[in-house]
């Protein structure tokens, strides 16, 4: 080995020991007389003193040649520190060094490698073997290391057996496009690279496995953002001989069990709602439940005043936002200005202030009197000082805009603390929906998910009114994992199809393998995917994935540090027959 301790192990306890370290220079600070030398590793700090009394000459000699980054192995005593430094575990100690050896030459780095960098995200993704030399970069993957392996223990000892599957597999139609990969063996032929291992798990299940888990790469070709990447995480785990209480209760034993050994967070029984009551109270699917704020209908109470903005409308919505009442006119246009953004869509908005003395101001006081605006008051849950907030439209727009409203007002107003947690089910979500577009139905979920038994009959009449044996899981307003009962039986899974408007011929080729599979004994099953990424970010209080990826890709699908994806020779693509495809009429 070239050190006998690492760089975070020493203290007074090891005074007048011979050590050996190595590692990287943080810092050096020359006095002409002595250095100091920060030297750091993986595990932390020690400082170094060259002394030109002490120290060898030639040793001193070098130690001044040292620059920020060079690796450098020291042998030396560890001696008391005169100015100790509290804020470090190896603060009361530094080693005296008799020797110096230079490992590696380091240029100047294009940023600074401490915990405040002046590297912009791009600088320092490009240069992103460097970033992770920085302390909060290397503690969210250790993070993430952690929470990895209180899955994987917590699943292990619950049974799950980890089972690896295929990453070249055949191309689907539905959900997100898929990344294609051509064969070179088979002449105009290509894989596709998983969005998910949902048939093969399926598949598990027949093969009599029971319960199986997976920490698996899936990848989807779609737009990115905060919380997405072409290629992610997930914790994908299937369990046969279940019904969906089964499935919620272990996956809600492994959520609180994470939040315990990670955050030391205890939580109690995680709420269930629909999804239909998840929109109509939060205007979204995935709610963040750490505050108020809840839907209020104010369909009954504003209608029929002689405010067509209202009376012609679908939907009239409002929210209290406790305290709002204290808000100027300027901070309300603000917030006015906010909903009509292009990213949010909302023609306006209208405020009510819900004033100390029980009177109330409103922007609509021409068509609503105090007796109405208590009303709302009453419908919205609002108390005296708080500001109503109401919007009206067609019910999904509005719906999807006051929810926006929602979240940014609680994001402004610290409600939503990276330190408090809220875990909910949101469950009994339409197993279909009708796409305009296309003129045909889509899943919900995926092709796979079963039907609620009392609503097997109204997919013959009324599909649209089926309910899934559906499930996801929420945890602080974000979607964390997503799963179902499956489908188990060919005729039932053939109706699926149809409803989806496979022939049968194409049902039969795209997944004729699973179908001929139910006919062996299939078991009834289900289970649940969570993604790791997302549930990483949000233990280690953020909701971007990508600070906790060692190598990440930035917004535009592109890994900066490798420059890829890139060209490649007109040679490779002969050799996988792409030169002859034909061309793009367009």
């Amino acid at each position: 080995m070239l050190r006998s301790h690492h760089c975070g192990a020493l203290s007074e306890s090891d005074l007048n020991q011979e050590v050996t370290l190595a590692g990287w220079v943080q810092k050096v600070r020359n006095k002409g007389f002595i250095v100091w030398v920060d030297l750091r590793d993986r595990y932390g700090i020690t400082q170094l003193v060259f002394d030109e009394k002490r120290t060898p000459e030639a040793v001193f000699k070098k130690s001044a040649e040292l620059g920020r980054e060079d690796v450098i192995q020291i042998k030396g005593t560890v001696i008391e520190r005169e100015s100790k430094n509290p804020n470090l575990p190896t603060g009361g100690i530094e080693i005296l060094a008799t020797e110096l050896t230079l490992l590696n030459k380091a240029q100047t780095p294009p940023f600074t490698i401490e915990n405040q960098t002046d590297g912009g995200d791009e600088l320092r993704m490009q240069f992103r073997y460097l970033d992770l030399r920085r302390n909060p970069v290397r503690e969210n993957l250790i993070h993430r290391h952690r929470v990895t392996m209180a899955v994987r223990n917590f699943l292990s000892q619950a049974g799950f057996i980890d089972v690896e599957t295929p990453y070249l597999i055949k191309s689907t139609p539905e959900g997100a496009r898929d990344f294609i990969v051509p064969s070179r063996m088979n002449n105009g032929q290509f894989y596709a690279l998983p969005q998910s291992p949902q048939t093969f798990k399926q598949l598990l299940m027949v093969g009599g496995f029971d319960k199986y888990f997976q920490i698996v790469k899936c990848f989807r070709d779609e737009d990115l953002r905060a919380d997405r990447q072409p290629e992610f995480t997930q914790i994908d785990c299937e369990m046969s001989f279940v019904e969906q209480e089964d499935v919620l209760s272990q996956f809600e034993a492994l959520i609180k069990h994470l939040l315990s050994e990670i955050k030391g967070v205890e939580l109690s029984e995680f709420p269930r709602i629909t999804y239909a009551e998840a929109m109509e109270k939060y205007g979204n699917d995935k709610p963040d439940i750490r505050f108020g704020m809840i839907f209020g209908n104010l369909n009954e109470v504003a209608k029929g005043k002689g405010f067509n903005v209202f009376d012609s409308q679908e939907l009239i919505v409002g929210i209290a936002v406790p305290g709002g009442a204290n808000y100027t006119r300027k901070e309300i246009d603000n917030w006015i200005d906010w909903v009509k953004r292009p990213q949010v869509g909302a023609k306006g908005l209208v405020w009510v202030k819900c004033n100390q003395d029980g009177s109330y101001k409103s922007s609509v006081d021409k068509f609503f009197n105090q007796q109405d605006l208590g009303e709302w008051a009453k419908v919205t849950n609002a108390q005296a000082g708080d500001l109503i907030f109401v919007m009206a439209g067609d019910t999904l727009d509005t719906q999807a805009q006051l929810s926006a409203l929602r979240m940014e007002v609680a994001q402004q107003m610290d409600l939503r603390n990276a330190d408090e947690f809220a875990a909910l089910w949101v469950t009994d979500f339409p197993l279909l929906e009708w796409d305009e577009e296309t003129q045909r139905y889509h899943a919900m979920h995926h092709p796979f998910t079963a039907p609620k038994n009392e609503y097997l009959e109204l997919l013959e009449t009324n599909p649209e009114k089926v309910l899934a044996n559906a499930y996801d899981l929420v945890l602080n307003g974000n979607e964390v994992g997503g799963g179902s009962i499956r489908i188990h039986d060919t005729q039932l899974q053939e109706k699926m199809f149809s409803l989806l408007g496979f022939s049968e011929t194409e049902a039969k080729e795209q997944f004729g393998f699973l179908m001929d599979a139910f006919q062996y004994g299939a078991p009834p099953h289900g289970g649940i995917a969570l993604g790791l990424d997302r549930l990483v970010a949000l233990l280690g209080g953020s909701e971007t994935i990508r600070d906790f990826i060692a190598f990440p890709k930035n917004n535009h699908g592109r890994d900066v540090m490798i420059d890829a994806p890139a060209n490649v020779t007109d040679d490779q693509l002969e050799e996988l027959y792409l030169k002859s495809l034909p061309k793009d009429p367009s």
